[in-house]
C-alpha cells in the first residue's frame, strides 16, 4: 500500500507527508569528518557532561522536498500530536482550507474506497493528504486519528519493523549528519539552533525525493530474463 502511495498518489492530486521524530542527541562529541586547516585536525574532548537530549520533530514531502521540523528536548504525545496538527493546519491553510471539511459527496466516498480498498466505515469528509508515519500506539489515539480524519487527512501507518519505508528517515539521516557531523554541542540549546538552521538551510534549495528511483529499476531489470524474438521476459526468483 505504502509502495503504491508514493507512486501515485502525488500524480493524482493527493499531497503525501511523512512524519517521523529522530534522535535522542546528546550533548557529547559526534564522530565524523571537518574542515580544518591543515596540519590542526580538530580533537575532540573524551570527556562531556550530560546537559540533556534534543530530538527532531519532522514532516516531509518527499515530492517536493518540503520539510517541516523542529527541534524540542522531549517529543512525547502530549508535545509531538499538537505539533503534528499544527503543521498540518498550515498546510490545508496554504490549500485553502481553514476548517475541518464537511463529510464529501459520493464521488469523494468513492475515492477513499479506492484508497482505503472498501468503503469507509462513515461518510469522510474529501481526501485531502497522505501521512505515512510509524505504527506506535499514541498515533492510534481515538483523538489524534479522528482529528485527522475529520480534517480529510488518511493516516497510514508503517508495519513493525518496517520504518525504512517512512521516508522522513532519510531527510533526517541528512539534516542531522549535516548539523552535528564533527561537532561537540555544550547544551541542548545549541543542538536545537544547529538542528533547526539546517532545516531552514535545506529548505532554501529542497531536493525532491523519488521512490526506489533508478536504482530499484535496474535491480528490478536485473531480475528478469529477456526471450529473445519479442519483448516478453520472465522474472527470476530475487
Amino acid at each position: 500500500m505504502i509502495d503504491r502511495i508514493y507512486r501515485t498518489a502525488e500524480a493524482s492530486g493527493i499531497p503525501v507527508w511523512c512524519q517521523d521524530e529522530a534522535g535522542p542527541y546528546q550533548t557529547c562529541p559526534h564522530p565524523g569528518a571537518s574542515w580544518e586547516p591543515q596540519g590542526h585536525p580538530q580533537r575532540q574532548d573524551h570527556e562531556y557532561l550530560r546537559m540533556g537530549t534534543a530530538t527532531l520533530l519532522t514532516l516531509f514531502r518527499p515530492a517536493t522536498g518540503e520539510l517541516q521540523a523542529s527541534g524540542v528536548t522531549r517529543a512525547t504525545n502530549a508535545i509531538l500530536h499538537p505539533w503534528v496538527q499544527g503543521e498540518l493546519t498550515a498546510i490545508l491553510t496554504t490549500m485553502g482550507i481553514t476548517q475541518p471539511e464537511p463529510i464529501g459527496t459520493a464521488a469523494d466516498q468513492a475515492i477513499w474506497e479506492a484508497w482505503l480498498g472498501h468503503p469507509p466505515g462513515q461518510p469522510l469528509p474529501p481526501l485531502r493528504a497522505i501521512l505515512i508515519w510509524d505504527n506506535l500506539a499514541g498515533h492510534h489515539s481515538h483523538s489524534m486519528v479522528r482529528w485527522l480524519y475529520t480534517h480529510g487527512i488518511w493516516p497510514v501507518y508503517t508495519p513493525i519493523g518496517g520504518s525504512w519505508l517512512n521516508m522522513a528517515e532519510s531527510i533526517q539521516r541528512i539534516v542531522v549528519r549535516r548539523a552535528l557531523t564533527g561537532q561537540h554541542p555544550t547544551s541542548v540549546e545549541q543542538i536545537i539552533d544547529w538542528l533547526d538552521a539546517t532545516v531552514r538551510g535545506w529548505n532554501a534549495a529542497p531536493t525532491p525525493f523519488v521512490w526506489g528511483g533508478a536504482r530499484q529499476e535496474r535491480r528490478s531489470r536485473a531480475r528478469q530474463r529477456r526471450l529473445g524474438g519479442s519483448g516478453a521476459t520472465i522474472r527470476l526468483a530475487a
